[in-house]
């Protein structure tokens, strides 16, 4: 098992941590300190080492902020995360503060007094992110402070840093040699009058240079920092141990790997040079380093996200090996789960083992793609649950059963919500499904210009349920990495992405509904965006989506009356590719379910 189901945190142990982190800050001279959920690579998911907020506050989330002050402290979340902070957290120690609402430096403008001191470790936030607390704080008096991390002075048994092995990621499946993507890179740096781009993010790291590794759970890229240059080469900084004989021959002459002593120094010699630096990823340390050394800092994207965004067509061809892959795993944990879930005495943690071992029984399973999410009646309203020893549910027959989960193979990565019916349900659950289903739909036919971003598109998958008084609180869609992070950017369908949407970006479709108490629903396929083309009748180019995703939605939770000829022409169209795609690698019991599953409206 990937997965495991201790409860890591408890909110016992908040208030005399909270306590021992007040005296560092006392030791320090300083009035509150600034406790992320990231790590120095700016990463969403961080190694247990990093794992620092939810060492202090007991909350487990992918994003958050704590902000302890000497008398005061707050849990900054946003929409997906409201209902799990409340339980992860003592609340009489840490007050939960949706930041949608209040921003964290509104709310420390408010709670601290003119000539105290907020102190940060540098390592740990940006200089984006601390422009927007200065503008906002400075004119009330409170100055920010670098320091070493008062977390890591007062965690006794903080683990050591992570030191998996790197391995080398097939050029067949990358589609470029790191060769070329490097020259490639320094060309356009060239052209741009920079000598220099330091890279931060790992995820980078690995695209650019055709290698994964394992540091991170659930993320199979290596912790380092890249300094590439104009002609192409690069400096790569870790732990020369992860990287053994074979990923020194693959990186070749032009990579020179250096330990992380190496890194400051190397800075330092960048003087008069002009470097191009990520202002809301990179380390504001990096930042300070290289303005010490002389150098003229020109803030630009990391140079590797653009293009990591827009896969090769063997990218491509990679996710499409392992959607199928998976959808063949997912047909089979669904034919079992509806044969077991109306019979009683099925647990949330059943259906993760279960899931997990269909997966592992294709072949190919490097790992699972973040932690899967399993919540049955109420617990599928925790937009981010994870079930552990304590929460786990018994699922009831007939209440919905939210399941989000995906996996990471050599050929790519996978990303999936079912929402299923474990017996009869009620109407109120099958109209709500429906409305999220034809959000889903919408999206999936999309077809739009050149230049549309995400949040161009996001009210497609939102209207039925506008039209109906509802909505959810989180991001339609993410990008998605080929054998990278689950999470990729800079491309998302929300309300707030304004990067167009490109060839070749990968993108979840993901709408919901959530009623606390009772139940949650989420659908979710992977897309991939298309190349232009002039639809039939039409006069202008249109971009659009590819499927990458094929597992059956739950014919039984659909009110086809609420469907349009075209929405049901969409799904009876998937179904049947469902099938075609599928049946041919599963046994006859599963084959003979599919097939019902698959059934036109």
């Amino acid at each position: 098992m990937f997965q495991t189901f201790d409860a890591k945190t408890t909110p016992a142990t908040g208030a005399p941590r909270l306590a021992a982190l007040r005296d560092a800050m006392r030791a320090a001279g300083v009035d509150g300190f600034l406790v992320p959920r990231a790590d120095a690579f700016q990463g969403e998911n961080v190694a247990p080492r990093d794992e620092r907020l939810a060492w202090l506050t007991g909350f487990t989330g992918s994003a958050g902020l704590c902000a302890a002050l000497a008398e005061r402290a707050a849990v900054f979340v946003d929409g997906r995360y409201t209902l799990q902070v409340r339980d992860q957290v003592d609340t009489a120690v840490f007050t939960p503060v949706a930041s949608a609402e209040t921003a964290p430096a509104e709310w420390l403008a408010g709670a601290m007094a003119q000539g105290q001191v907020l102190a940060y470790d540098p390592w740990l936030h940006g200089r984006e992110e601390l422009g927007r607390l200065t503008d906002r704080l400075a004119p009330a008096g409170v100055t920010l402070r670098a320091v070493p991390n008062l977390i890591d002075a007062v965690w006794e048994d903080q683990p050591a840093p992570p030191a998996a092995p790197m391995r080398v990621h097939p050029e067949a499946l990358a589609g470029e040699t790191h060769g070329e993507k490097r020259a490639r890179l320094g060309a356009v740096l060239a052209e741009a009058g920079a000598d220099a781009a330091v890279i931060t993010l790992p995820d980078s790291i690995a695209w650019l240079l055709n290698i994964r590794g394992g540091d991170i759970a659930r993320s199979p890229y290596a912790h380092a920092f890249g300094l590439l240059g104009a002609d192409g080469r690069v400096s790569l900084f870790t732990d020369p141990a992860k990287v053994g004989a074979e990923v020194a021959a693959h990186l070749g002459n032009e990579v020179d790997v250096q330990p992380w002593a190496a890194l400051e120094p190397a800075l330092a010699r960048l003087a008069g040079r002009t470097v191009t630096l990520d202002r809301a990823t990179a380390p504001a340390r990096v930042a300070d380093l290289l303005e010490e050394a002389g150098a003229t800092i020109r803030w630009q994207p990391d140079p590797c996200v653009a293009p990591k965004a827009r896969k090769t067509a063997a990218e491509l061809g990679g996710m499409r090996s392992a959607h199928e892959r998976d959808s063949v795993a997912l047909a089979r944990f669904l034919c079992w789960l509806e044969g077991a879930a109306p019979q009683g005495g099925l647990t949330e943690i059943d259906v993760v083992t279960r899931l997990e071992a269909f997966r592992a029984e294709a072949g190919g399973l490097q790992d699972i793609s973040f932690e899967t999410i399993s919540g049955a009646g109420p617990n599928g309203a925790i937009v981010h649950y994870r079930v552990n020893e304590a929460t786990n549910r018994t699922i009831v027959p007939g209440e919905l059963l939210l399941v989000d989960s995906g996996a990471q193979y050599a050929e790519g990565t996978t990303d999936i919500t079912r929402t299923m019916a474990t017996g009869p349900v009620g109407e109120e659950e099958a109209r709500a499904f429906t409305l999220v289903l034809k959000g889903m739909i919408a999206l999936s036919r999309a077809r739009f210009p050149q230049g549309v971003a995400g949040r161009d598109l996001d009210a497609l998958a939102r209207i039925a349920l506008w039209q109906a008084g509802l909505d959810y609180d989180h991001g339609t869609g993410h990008g998605v990495g080929a054998c990278l992070g689950v999470h990729e950017g800079p491309q998302a369908i929300s309300r707030r992405n304004m990067v167009p949407l490109e060839p070749g970006m990968v993108l979840s479709n993901e709408p919901g509904y959530y009623r606390e108490g009772a139940f949650g629903i989420r659908i979710e396929n992977l897309l991939a965006v298309t190349g232009p083309e002039v639809p039939e009748g039409g006069e202008r180019k249109m971009l659009g989506f590819e499927t990458l995703t094929f597992v059956p939605i739950d014919r039984r939770l659909i009110r086809a009356d609420m469907l349009d000829a075209a929405e049901r022409d969409w799904l009876d169209a998937y179904h049947a590719e469902v099938l075609a795609r599928v049946r041919p690698h599963l046994d006859t019991d599963t084959a003979e379910w599919l097939e019902t599953a698959c059934a036109p409206l």
